[in-house]
């Protein structure tokens, strides 16, 4: 076991030095796989966005490190920034990737960052903080998908380990910025009305960034593509009105992270990534 890996271990939410992202170059263009135009393509822009999106949870919640008197809730931010960093860096590489691809991710980053420093400066440190326990609850939500639906990762292809990572450590830490939020006494209404503000901005901003995206795209005129994303649309889980309740069930006047009950997904993956025989122990920085 490498010195690392036992650092960590003893920490809740653990930062893991790992390096993934470059694993993944060199891959075709429709990359998902044949005929996978549209996941392809779902797949980059949410990538693009977390770069900068992480920079940003990370902002709103050390804005308020100082305050929190609770000392295990000061750990789990000092986790919560360690992965959010890890996070965005390896995004950023895989980012680099998927533009020489000829995906629009590079536009897409400045575009987030832009409108996250407008909303920053526009928005009152509370709002910005409910906007990112809003936004937590998103990626919790996906990362919940990705662990526990076999279907779910196989359709991520390639990147199927990458994004599983990924949603391990949002699990770990999902109940973090919600708890500052609550710490610092954030109110229920502009939680719930942040949320509300994020689901109109976000899934309607992807939505038409992927549209566009495709639309533009030679590989998705085929028939073959065009039945595939057909079949994506009507079938895939992340878009399963299983998966909105679950969204929406943020909106609950007792709601709270922890309602959503990840603890043996994150043991059975923290097993398979990082155990004694992990699958990706030889990424991580000894």
């Amino acid at each position: 076991m490498t010195a690392s890996k036992t650092d960590v271990a003893e920490r809740r939410i653990p930062t893991r030095r790992i390096s993934l992202a470059h694993t993944l170059r060199n891959l075709p263009h429709t990359y998902v796989g044949p005929d996978e135009v549209l996941m392809s393509h779902i797949l980059a822009a949410f990538s693009a966005v977390i770069p900068d999106g992480e920079e940003y949870f990370v902002r709103t919640v050390r804005h308020f490190r100082d305050e929190i008197t609770d000392p295990q809730l000061k750990l789990d931010v000092s986790g919560f920034i360690g992965q959010e960093a890890v996070h965005g860096r390896e995004h950023r590489e895989l980012n680099d990737a998927l533009q020489d691809l000829g995906y629009p991710t590079k536009r897409i980053e400045r575009n987030v960052d832009k409108a996250l420093r407008f909303r920053e400066r526009v928005m009152s440190p509370h709002a910005n903080l409910a906007c990112t326990a809003a936004l937590e609850h998103f990626t919790a939500t996906f990362g919940t998908m990705v662990l526990g639906n076999e279907e779910a990762r196989e359709s991520l292809g390639p990147l199927a380990d990458f994004w599983a990572w990924h949603a391990l450590e949002e699990c770990e830490h999902k109940a973090v910025a919600f708890d500052v939020y609550r710490a610092m006494g954030g109110s229920e209404r502009t939680r719930k009305r942040m949320m509300n503000f994020i689901c109109f901005t976000f899934i309607g901003g992807m939505s038409l960034e992927i549209a566009i995206a495709t639309a533009r795209d030679k590989a998705a005129r085929t028939p073959a593509a065009k039945k595939r994303t057909r079949e994506v649309l009507r079938n895939s889980p992340f878009l399963s009105k299983h998966m909105w309740r679950q969204l929406r069930d943020y909106n609950r006047d007792d709601f709270h992270p922890s309602d959503h009950a990840t603890d043996h997904l994150v043991a059975e993956w923290c097993e398979t990534y990082f155990g004694a025989d992990g699958k990706l122990n030889e990424f991580l920085a000894s």
